[in-house]
């Protein structure tokens, strides 16, 4: 038996979410059926990061176990036939062998994240960033960004009734820039929590717009309590953008 990596990028408006969930389609869902079309048989996946109902990813993972896979060049044409199966949401980058004691979860070294918000009515964009035509500081949420790398205790930016035992995140890297019409938010970090960028984003921009200070932001991160975050943003914005894993693990792509 040997292990796998599929690398997978999606548009996710259409599904409730990257893993499989009972009564709600999903990404995860559309990925095995099409694997077991192709390989007449049920494979089970181990995915590397959960994306809420609609947001998007040019790059997620998941771990498979399989014994019958060709090697090196034939693995693309494998992929080319998946692929042929797929939505047209739905494209699978690459599959690549790896150890079997490989995990797509737990060897991934970080997560980066990208939120894009519009300030100028454009049907080009209203899929995939979150129109909020208010004047907006972008130093001041430069600022606020840069706060958040001082802190490691994010509970106050995690929806309630999650499962996880620490609400302790490394952020690696957080900023704001302008590109064009967008603003665009860029976080790394080693984990992240159930609704965790949106509600960075969400309560940034009213630091943006002066609703809040950046007293009233440290009092938001240091008081431990989701209520007072706002977690409004809505999911299209909201993009995965890379899962960084060690270089020995994917050296042999």
């Amino acid at each position: 038996m040997a292990r796998y990596f599929i690398e997978v990028a999606y548009k996710g408006t259409a599904y409730s979410g990257f893993q499989i969930q009972q009564n709600a389609n999903s990404v995860q869902a559309e990925i095995e059926k099409a694997l077991k079309i192709f390989f007449k048989a049920q494979l089970t996946l181990t995915c590397s990061s959960r994306t809420d109902a609609g947001v998007h990813a040019l790059s997620n993972y998941f771990h498979f176990d399989c014994d019958n896979l060709p090697h090196h060049q034939r693995l693309n044409e494998v992929v080319y036939n998946i692929n042929a199966i797929l939505p047209d949401d739905i494209v699978i980058r690459r599959i690549f062998p790896v150890g079997i004691k490989a995990h797509s979860r737990f060897d991934a070294l970080s997560r980066t994240y990208r939120y894009a918000v519009y300030q100028t009515k454009d049907p080009f964009v209203a899929d995939r960033a979150y129109y909020y035509p208010y004047t907006l500081d972008i130093e001041k949420l430069q600022e606020a960004a840069t706060v958040l790398t001082e802190y490691t205790d994010f509970s106050s930016f995690s929806k309630r009734n999650t499962q996880v035992k620490s609400f302790t995140c490394n952020i690696f890297q957080s900023e704001w820039t302008a590109e064009g019409n967008l603003k665009v938010y860029k976080v790394e970090a080693n984990r992240f929590l159930r609704g965790m960028v949106r509600g960075l984003v969400g309560t940034m921009l009213k630091v943006g717009t002066g609703k809040i200070s950046m007293a009233d932001f440290r009092s938001i991160i240091e008081s431990k309590d989701c209520t007072k975050a706002d977690f409004s943003t809505p999911p299209q914005g909201l993009f995965l953008l890379q899962v960084k894993y060690p270089i020995s693990l994917v050296e042999n792509l």
